[in-house]
């Protein structure tokens, strides 16, 4: 058990920004887990870079807008303008109220097109994880051809936008599903995590780490 919440205090860590799902002025009523919980002022929140799900007490006087991103990060505190102390675990969906979870795909989408680089760059490096599996077919609606479209493209050239993605490799929408994928992620409910961590509820899945991957061929990956 010591050993899981370090590993959960690390995931909290490394989301410097985050973006507030739900402002609880009074509380949570219904939080069940933290009695402190349900009288103080609290935020939910996803982290815009590994998307934890997360929450925090705000300073006191601070009043958060649903969206308003903020800075909950430890490395530079003088940036904590409104974020007063976060908790150590990260939540899992089912923690979420219900404000907090209408909102969630909004804020997931914003997330993506904000890190449109990211998530091209998967569609350039996505490989296979098995000899009739490929990364890319575990993306809602990629099916066999659309896949080997993918592959056909980004040999001639990688790609460099989302737009190149449609118009190249015949997507409709690149961002609705990465979005999707994020989501399904989020709530605990695939075998393989493409992009995050599993919930903190979820055992037993294969984590293929590719926003790990890319940001460290960014160059963006969090300092340890």
């Amino acid at each position: 058990m010591p050993d899981r919440h370090r590993r959960s205090d690390r995931k909290i860590a490394r989301e410097e920004y985050a973006i507030v799902l739900d402002f609880m002025p009074h509380g949570n009523p219904v939080d069940r887990h933290h009695p402190s919980h349900r009288t103080k002022p609290i935020a939910q929140a996803i982290g815009d870079k590994y998307f934890t799900l997360l929450e925090f007490y705000p300073k006191y006087g601070i009043t958060l807008s649903q969206g308003e991103k903020v800075y909950v990060g430890f490395r530079f505190r003088e940036l904590r303008d409104k974020v007063d102390y976060v908790w150590g675990e990260p939540l899992s969906y089912e923690d979420l109220t219900a404000v907090a979870r209408s909102y969630l795909p909004e804020a997931v989408k914003r997330i993506v097109i904000e890190k449109e680089k990211v998530f091209v760059t998967f569609f350039n490096i996505a490989s296979s994880l098995t000899i009739k599996l490929h990364s890319l077919e575990l993306l809602p609606g990629i099916g066999k051809k659309t896949m080997w479209a993918i592959l056909e493209e980004r040999q001639k050239k990688p790609f460099e936008s989302f737009d190149d993605i449609k118009k190249r490799a015949k997507i409709p929408d690149p961002v609705a599903i990465i979005t999707e994928r994020l989501l399904t992620e989020i709530k605990g409910e695939e075998r393989y995590y493409l992009f995050i961590d599993p919930p903190p509820n979820v055992f037993n899945a294969i984590v293929l780490g590719y926003l790990h991957r890319i940001y460290r061929m960014l160059g963006l990956e969090e300092k340890t």
